[in-house]
Parts: C-alpha cells; sequence; structure tokens
C-alpha cells in the first residue's frame, strides 16, 4: 500500500484574537491548519480572510511566508508530517476542494469560540472555526477519531492524531525545505 503525507501547522501569529486565546490555552498554538504541501504556501483553515481586518473571517487560504503571517513576523509554528493512505489523502484534499470551491458561503465562527469556553457546543451551518474545521476534514479522511464534537475541539486536541511525527517548530519565517 502506498502512503502520502499531509502537514499539520499549529501556530501562534500575535494578533489580538491569538492573544486572547492564548490566554484560556493549555498550548501556546491556538491556530490549525492543514496543508498537502510542504513548502506551506498553500493551507486551509478558518482566519482572516483579509490580513489587516480581525473581523473579515472565513475558509481561508494561508500561506506560511505572506498575510497575517508576514504581518506578524514573530509568529511561532508547530508542524508534523502525517502519513496516511492514498484514499483518505483524496479524500482529504475532496473535502477541503469543497470548501474552497464553496468559500463565500462560509464564516468565522466567532460564537462557537466562546461556547467552547462554557463547554458548551454551537453548530452553526457554514461557520467554522480553525480547529473545528481541521477535526472535521480529519474525521472525514478517517484520520482522527475523538469522543468531543468539532465544535468543541481545540488545537491542543489535534494533537492526538495518529501517526504525526514533529518535523519543524520555532519562527514561521525560518521555516524552509524542512521536508
Amino acid at each position: 500500500m502506498r502512503h502520502k503525507y499531509i502537514y499539520l501547522v499549529f501556530s501562534k501569529t500575535g494578533t489580538w484574537l491569538s492573544r486572547a486565546l492564548n490566554i484560556f490555552s493549555e498550548t501556546k498554538y491556538v491556530h490549525a491548519s492543514i496543508s498537502f504541501d510542504h513548502s506551506f504556501t498553500k493551507m486551509y483553515s478558518f482566519g482572516r480572510t483579509n490580513p489587516d481586518n480581525p473581523f473579515s473571517g472565513g475558509f481561508v487560504e494561508e500561506n506560511l511566508y505572506g498575510g497575517v503571517y508576514k504581518k506578524f513576523p514573530k509568529s511561532e509554528c508547530l508542524i508534523y508530517k502525517v502519513r496516511v493512505t492514498e484514499d483518505q489523502y483524496y479524500q482529504l484534499q475532496q473535502t477541503v476542494q469543497d470548501f474552497s470551491n464553496n468559500k463565500d458561503l462560509y464564516r468565522y465562527n466567532f460564537l462557537g469560540l466562546f461556547a467552547v469556553l462554557l463547554n458548551k457546543p454551537i453548530k452553526r451551518k457554514n461557520h467554522y472555526f480553525c480547529s473545528q474545521f481541521v477535526s472535521e476534514v480529519l474525521i472525514k479522511g478517517s484520520i482522527y477519531q475523538s469522543k468531543k464534537a468539532p465544535e468543541l475541539t481545540v488545537p491542543a486536541d489535534l494533537f492526538k492524531v495518529q501517526n504525526k511525527v514533529l518535523i519543524y517548530e520555532g519562527l514561521t519565517q525560518k521555516v524552509y525545505n524542512v521536508v
């Protein structure tokens, strides 16, 4: 059986939301993204659709060297490589592509973030926050299993993904050719 790799990228940028979430988090990495590309120029998540506007949120294609990461040069990240089967890989890609094809329908789930603090899941149609999105994608791809609903999943929960290998931890601006 042939295998492929995906990448889970956890980050701390220094935005006001990142700093606020860090106060309530068990880990310094409060943002989660998924990538199929080891150059990290195409990562997928829910976050700022405009790096200069903290209230413009939705489905985003991120670049570890641009956007919010460039705006906050002291951003830090933790990157895991996860081995998956070809079938899982294509399922994950298809799920992310479905989000991308309909990105105008999606919004950032600010209300859901606050519900996590109260341990009360709020499922809102077409609304996600970063770890809720990554969790749902990984569940659909049979990569991640959890008794916790995606609406309550925080980035630290995704550290439990199996078959992962740490490939980098440090400043985002120093991530080049880590694979």
